[in-house]
């Protein structure tokens, strides 16, 4: 058994950064576990390859949901990464923060203000690379390449018009706290090409002598002496391994994977745990609850007159083109996001703060993975920001190597149906501004037969659909929340030498796409991990932030390894 001082499992968006953080101690040995590959697939950095990522196994755990009562009896596919870069490898690339509010919130249900935007503002500025340099709400010369789209489409530009004649404002930036308006999305690019969390805190840190990397390592169970925690099982090519941590092993795997694996190794809801006779360590009833999720509702509306990716990608010469456009200067289609434009808005206007977000595509097709249709059409899909309905991840089974059951429950109250139906609505009222009108825009889905609220809601059920920001399976809360599983630290309650640091921890799901608040949770944790070991230990011993080993290490890339 090799022994580490730091565990941790899953190198997706937080794992990689807290991998590069720990490892600028010297004296610091880590040992970070990644079910899936490497990221060499050459569409992971294609920013268009989401398509062909998204469904493989190779990048994918190819989770579904159960069957959904407020989607009507539908069950989706919900993509997880399963490679170096975890999510961030195969999402949308889409940066955004979310609103003040959120991490305001955050510090009143935890009682820490140090989750106050104001307290995480400087720890999203530390990792950026903003395009436009440094300013107040903007860092530059991080790991985190931010960058604007490299393209152009006439009907976008229409329905920003659109947008602004409906009363939602103009805006050239998303993130400095309060994101109403439409604009255009920002990039986790470089020039063209994805850049995902490996690239940009994995790929030096693995320089480092004090880092090891195994990859198609599946992590098992973890490992107590008593109520500590002290190292993890692992499956790696065909075999059985087993590692130690002196100090602590850290549950990196995301909202899905690490709830279910916390189950595996006997802590969460005894009743639960027992039918799947699974050993009881530890009681937490609040692990794998709280499941909140952004559903998005895609209206498609056809068009005359504009084109629209429809019909350009609809020949082999439009293919030709398309491809020979990214091949000399990594723009057009190819290095599309899938999502261009954006906008947040009030679903209607009781609402405090905007508590929708659009993203508008120049393009139409019936289900993610279908074919484009043969007709011109956008795509302007609404998803409510703050979810009243709550879902779960649990282990349904005690084998490790069986998929989790997840169920989000989506429309499951009175609230979201509502903001169902207003959103669909106001889609309407944007779509009917004069901006679109040349365009003869005509409702494609759900359909103008949808109208009152009850038909509404039932449209939602057929076009909703999740865009993948699972979040709060293991919050972290107060020590009197009978739900919380982490506290403010991001400790696990009861135990000792066990901490998530992950999208799981959210108590509130953030107003916008996950991935970089994610990543600002990992800068928040790699600071209180590095204290509490400074805490912990005489200060001789310790090497200060300034004795860190220069980036640019002699030692050879040679740290990761596929078990």
């Amino acid at each position: 058994m090799e022994t580490f001082d730091y565990i941790i499992v899953g190198a997706g968006s937080a794992g990689c950064v807290l991998a590069n953080r720990l490892t600028q101690d010297p004296d610091v040995s880590v040992l970070l576990l990644e079910a899936g590959g490497k990221d060499d697939y050459h569409w992971i950095h294609i920013p268009v390859g989401y398509l062909y990522c998204i469904g493989n196994p190779r990048t994918d755990w190819l989770y579904r949901t159960e069957a959904e009562a407020g989607l009507n009896g539908r069950s989706l596919g919900y993509p997880r990464g399963r490679v170096l870069g975890g999510c961030s490898s195969i999402n949308g690339m889409i940066y955004m923060r979310g609103q003040r509010e959120d991490y305001d919130e955050w510090a009143r249900l935890t009682g820490d203000d140090g989750w106050r935007w104001d307290n995480v503002l400087p720890l999203f500025k530390r990792s950026e690379d903003h395009h436009r340099g440094p300013s107040e709400f903007h860092g530059a010369g991080g790991e985190w390449r931010v960058e604007g789209q490299r393209l152009r489409w006439d009907i976008l530009e229409r329905f920003a018009d659109a947008a602004e004649q409906a009363g939602i404002p103009r805006t050239d930036d998303f993130n400095r706290g309060d994101n109403f308006g439409v604009g255009y999305f920002e990039v986790n690019q470089r020039r063209g090409i994805r850049w995902n969390t490996a690239k940009a805190f994995l790929r030096r840190a693995s320089e480092r002598p004090n880092l090891t990397i195994v990859t198609g390592a599946q992590v098992s169970g973890l490992s107590f002496d008593g109520r500590r925690c002290t190292g993890v099982s692992y499956l790696g090519g065909g075999r059985a391994h087993a590692a130690a941590a002196t100090l602590e092993v850290i549950l990196a795997a995301g909202a899905v994977n690490t709830p279910q694996l916390l189950e595996l190794s006997g802590i969460g809801q005894p009743e639960r745990l027992q039918a799947l006779g699974i050993p009881v360590r530890h009681a937490l009833p609040g692990v794998g609850e709280n499941l909140q999720d952004h559903l998005q509702l895609r209206s498609v509306v056809k068009v005359n007159g504009v084109r629209t990716l429809n019909t350009r990608a609809a020949s082999l010469w439009g293919k030709f083109c398309i491809g020979v456009q990214y091949a000399f200067n990594q723009s057009g289609p190819m290095s599309m996001a899938p999502s261009q434009l954006g906008a947040f808005a009030r679903s209607d206007p009781a609402q405090a703060r905007p508590n929708i977000e659009y993203h508008v595509q120049p393009l139409s097709l019936d289900k993610f993975g279908d074919p484009l249709h043969a007709f011109n059409a956008f795509t302007a899909s609404a998803c409510n920001l703050r979810p009243t309905s709550r879902g779960s991840v649990h282990a349904g089974s005690a084998d490790f190597r069986q998929a989790p059951v997840i169920a989000p429950n989506y429309l499951s109250t009175d609230a979201d149906r509502k903001v169902a139906a207003d959103s669909i609505r106001l889609t309407r009222r944007i779509v009917a501004s004069p901006a679109l009108a040349p365009y003869q825009p005509e409702e494609w889905l759900p359909g103008p037969a949808f109208q009152s609220d009850e038909e509404l809601a039932e449209a939602a059920g057929n076009i909703g659909t999740t865009i993948f920001h699972p979040v709060g399976t293991c919050k972290m809360g107060r020590a009197d929340d009978p739900m919380a599983v982490v506290d403010h630290r991001l400790r696990v309650l009861g135990l000792q030498g066990l901490r998530v640091v992950d999208a799981s921890v959210m108590p509130l799901i953030t107003s916008g796409n996950t991935n970089s608040p994610t990543i600002m949770i990992a800068e928040r944790a790699s600071d209180m991990i590095r204290e509490d070991r400074r805490q912990r230990a005489p200060a001789t011993e310790l090497a200060s932030p300034a004795q860190a080993p220069a980036e640019a290490s002699a030692v050879p890339v040679t740290a990761v390894t596929s078990a």
